[in-house]
């Protein structure tokens, strides 16, 4: 079958490789669409970040290169012994997390802090940029059937955004600031307007991005070259400042605004991945009694994350920017997101199947 794998940074290659066996407790899934991640393009860009290369991971004892890709969707056609969940024709979309299930954290039903923890997709376990894939039934979950594959493949980051706002504590009435309005940007706008937020302030420079953020829901969006988006905050807010912040530029700039924005005791989420580390005053958490936290995947909110988008309290429309081939995955995939246009794209989803485009 064809695969995306990543070998190394700028190095992702459509090669042929053996299609995966299904194993006791697992599905295999033939895969529909799969999105390329901020992750992903973050290994591309600058890995190894989370693909294991030269050690072999821990669960998978795979190294690179691994087959990338983990937010997707697809049909069960295989079903392993003692898989009872499903059957052959069974619509999912995959939650890909790798845990060992027996570390402290994993017994605690922390499963994304496991201490091996690891990301089908890039790990070394298959993943989503494929023809076909298998994985663990306890991970895999049935999406409704007024739910499309497409919708199906931006649950994984939904969950992203829900799983933070539940990190920062956000009740009904709360006001927030989301610090860029990339995919995990706009999913966190949304799902603070479905959690009842009562302002929402966007960071995001001048770019389309900045409609994309006013249809996801933002009250506000402010471009830190034009105006003191501090001060602005404080004046839609009594002069307090928000009660949560969400990091998801992975800058310094926006975890400096975010963390001046905030209220006293209010939470910082970082949400982004960082390529290289922040500097900041510690004073200015002992003075106010702020917060900052860091937040990672999921866990259990694939479930809620289904049923608000399958009801549409998060709509989640207008994300898809871009359908692309699986064959045609480095140009039109990495090379449209890390290129000169790349502030258009929210969500370029892949295929391997022609007859879907």
């Amino acid at each position: 079958m064809k695969a995306a794998l990543w070998y190394g940074k700028r190095d992702v290659r459509v090669e042929e490789i053996e299609n995966p066996k299904v194993l006791p407790g697992t599905v295999k899934i033939k895969v529909k669409w799969c999105g390329i991640c901020g992750s992903d393009l973050h290994e591309y860009l600058g890995g190894p970040i989370f693909i294991p290369v030269g050690q072999p991971h821990p669960l998978s004892k795979n190294t690179a290169p691994v087959v990338l890709g983990h937010e997707f969707s697809g049909e069960v056609v295989e079903v392993g012994k003692g898989a009872d969940k499903f059957k052959v024709g069974d619509r999912v979309t995959v939650e890909p997390i790798v845990a060992c299930g027996k570390c402290p954290a994993c017994r605690e039903g922390k499963y994304n802090l496991c201490s091996s923890l690891g990301f089908h997709g890039l790990c070394g376990s298959g993943g989503g940029l494929a023809e076909y894939t298998v994985f663990s039934e306890e991970f895999v979950h049935k999406i409704p059937d007024n739910m499309s594959y497409e919708q199906a493949a931006l649950i994984e980051p939904m969950a992203v955004a829900l799983h933070s706002i539940r990190m920062a504590n956000f009740k009904t009435g709360d006001t927030a600031i989301v610090l860029g309005s990339g995919p995990i940007g706009l999913a966190t706008i949304e799902c603070l307007k479905a959690a009842g937020a009562k302002l929402v302030v966007v960071l995001q420079r001048k770019s389309i991005r900045q409609e994309y953020a006013k249809r996801a829901g933002a009250d506000l969006v402010l471009d830190p070259n034009q105006v003191d988006i501090v001060e602005e905050v404080k004046k839609y807010t009594d002069g307090v400042g928000v009660d949560a912040a969400f990091e998801t530029t992975g800058a310094q700039i926006g975890f400096d605004i975010g963390l001046s924005s905030l209220k006293y005791e209010g939470t910082l989420v970082v949400t982004s991945i960082w390529e290289e580390g922040v500097s900041f005053n510690p004073n200015v958490l002992v003075f106010t009694e702020k917060k900052i936290v860091g937040t990672l995947a999921y866990r259990h909110e694939f479930p809620a994350t289904i049923a608000q988008m399958s009801d549409g309290r998060i709509k989640a429309e207008g994300y898809i920017t871009e359908r692309i081939l699986l064959d045609d995955i480095v140009e039109k995939g990495f090379g449209a997101l890390t290129g000169p246009e790349k502030k258009k794209h929210v969500k370029i989803l892949v295929t391997p199947d022609k007859s879907l485009l």
